[in-house]
């Protein structure tokens, strides 16, 4: 079976930034065994799998490690793919998944993902997450992924974390932040190991929590992210309500097709 296959890189207007994700469209979903396995081969942290149903789109991500619930930057190369490779004429994309509806519109700007809010809890400081970076957090959270709070952009530049003590933290990633310097309002890392990623490039789902995390904090709705890899990217992430817009570019790498 030949399938048609995107790759394209998200959270940037120049190939090689920004967080890379594959895109594959389906007739028809395959086997759960068989999209892992391609997700696998493609050794990227996401591979994004779309089925159309009737006005939507139904859309999966898996990483190399498993499935996951959301993933932001798979979701803002899935647009791209359907709006400029796949001639998609509205200027909204309705995407169904585990996470509910998601939302991609067709901006001036790029394009902006409605995603929901994620809450948090602070709690102390666990002693395998101070091991593991080598420095206390001012503040730490827990929710869907966990959240470590420093006090400089370059306790987050110049961190270099231990993945093998990471892995063993039963959460999906580990986010470390602080206030932004220059031109964004805060910045951020992202560390999967459990999800065989040591660390995401950029991470739209991330900001989720991260992003009403720094709204409170600033008193502010609309904020510049930076998200802090080799590769970087940047986002503008906009509050409303109980939803998050984030706002981003992306550009094609690669189209293809694969045999499976």
């Amino acid at each position: 079976m030949k399938l048609e296959l995107f790759q394209v890189d998200a959270f940037t207007n120049k190939v090689f930034g920004g967080n890379p994700a594959a895109v594959c469209p389906l007739d028809e979903w395959l086997p759960d065994s068989t999209l892992q396995n391609i997700a696998i081969e493609n050794n990227l942290s996401e591979t994004a799998y779309f089925v159309k149903e009737g006005d939507a789109f139904h859309l999966r991500w898996f990483t190399p490690g498993g499935e996951v619930d959301l993933c932001g930057h798979a979701t803002l190369a899935t647009a791209y793919t359907l709006f400029n490779e796949l001639g998609y004429p509205d200027k909204t994309i309705t995407f169904t998944g585990r996470s509910g509806n998601l939302y991609v519109h067709r901006t001036e700007n790029g394009m902006t993902m409605d995603f929901p809010l994620w809450p948090r809890k602070k709690i102390q400081t666990p002693e395998i997450i101070t091991r593991a970076l080598g420095k206390t957090p001012l503040a730490f959270f827990s929710g869907y992924d966990a959240m470590a709070v420093f006090e400089h952009p370059e306790d987050i530049r110049n961190m270099q974390p231990d993945f093998h003590l990471l892995k063993q933290f039963e959460t999906r990633g580990l986010l470390i932040t602080a206030p932004g310097d220059k031109d964004y309002d805060f910045i951020s890392r992202a560390f999967f190991p459990r999800l065989e990623i040591n660390e995401d490039p950029v991470t739209g789902s991330a900001h989720c929590l991260l992003a009403p995390y720094w709204a409170d904090r600033l008193s502010k709705t609309t904020l510049k992210a930076h998200q802090a890899s080799t590769r970087g990217g940047d986002l503008l992430c906009t509050i409303k309500g109980d939803r998050l817009n984030i706002t981003g570019q992306a550009i094609l790498y690669l189209q293809g097709s694969i045999n499976v």
